[in-house]
């Protein structure tokens, strides 16, 4: 059974879905809200008290100041109040793409709260040697957005992370998005992308850390930015990154083959 439920955090309202019953598993995406995570979250919900959730701005959870900047800090802290309206002292954390990155911040300034973080792909851009460049390409991206709109941004959001995509013989665009995603993805570009790609992670605090740290990789990532930058982050981590199915959003494709890597890898702590 699925429950739904709405928080209300500093500046924002979140909304958020529980299953299961056992030891909590926050499951986290930015800018990605709580359905594709729907899946997974069934999976392992048999032995896990699975959340997901909405974002702050993003879909169903609302913000009071619809201008704010959602930055990695900021989302570390809506986790960290998630924890507590569930009665829970502290998580494990699947944090995806910019979700990973939300899950690093978590790390670093609660580290009491975080049992195991997998963090899968996360995009942190300014690990990279051309991060100046990367940098430009996300400046780039948001003018699109103000010249173009947001499907012609989100269009070169995915070709500049590296995915390979057809037009239609229309010249219709390859994929399908909704009205919702429209505006997530506005929303992304101009207030969260900059916050989430620049974050560079406190690798001695993560180290310091009581939370074990697990960098998450597609196996099929090898063409995506976000293969650079995970495997950047485990070398100064010192740990060699954990091979899950499927590219940087395998758990939408192969949720059960996503699921049972997980749970090998929270098992080992």
């Amino acid at each position: 059974m699925t429950t739904t439920h709405t928080l209300d955090v500093p500046g924002a309202h979140l909304r958020y879905e529980v299953r299961g019953s056992g030891p909590l598993l926050l499951l986290a995406g930015a800018p990605m809200n709580a359905a594709p995570f729907a899946p997974l979250a069934e999976e392992l919900a048999g032995e896990y008290t699975v959340v997901t959730h909405d974002p702050r701005g993003m879909s169903g959870s609302r913000l009071d100041d619809p201008e704010q900047d959602s930055t990695p800090e900021l989302r570390a802290g809506d986790l960290v109040a998630l924890m507590e309206a569930l009665g829970a002292d502290s998580a494990d954390v699947l944090g995806s793409s910019g979700g990973a990155v939300t899950g690093l911040a978590l790390a670093e300034r609660h580290p009491g709260r975080v049992r195991t973080l997998v963090a899968h792909e996360p995009p942190l851009l300014e690990l990279l040697p051309d991060a100046a460049e990367q940098r430009a390409g996300i400046e780039d991206i948001i003018a699109t957005l103000h010249r173009e709109g947001a499907l012609a941004a989100q269009l070169k959001f995915l070709a500049s992370a590296g995915f390979t995509f057809e037009e239609g013989d229309d010249g219709a665009p390859p994929m399908e998005f909704s009205e919702q995603d429209l505006a997530d993805s506005a929303r992304f570009f101009d207030h969260e992308i900059r916050g989430t790609t620049r974050h560079v992670p406190d690798i001695a605090a993560l180290r310091a850390a009581p939370a074990r740290i697990v960098v998450g990789l597609g196996a099929d990532s090898g063409g995506l930015v976000t293969y650079r930058t995970s495997m950047a982050l485990a070398g100064l981590l010192g740990t060699p990154p954990v091979e899950f199915p499927g590219d940087h959003g395998g758990f939408l494709g192969e949720p059960r083959e996503f699921a049972q890597v997980l749970r090998k890898v929270l098992a080992e702590r």
